[in-house]
């Protein structure tokens, strides 16, 4: 367990992947509603 371990953590921070142990964060996308609303205004 550490830097070098490819389950834990912080093996993921150091090796800059992600997987079970390191989630990616979801970017939200505006949806198709939004989207004509946000032209519209404009």
């Amino acid at each position: 367990m550490g830097k070098g371990d490819k389950k834990s953590k912080r093996g993921k921070i150091v090796n800059g992947t992600y997987g079970t142990r390191r989630k990616r964060k979801i970017k939200k996308r505006p949806t198709a509603e939004e989207r004509v609303s946000i032209k519209t205004k404009k």
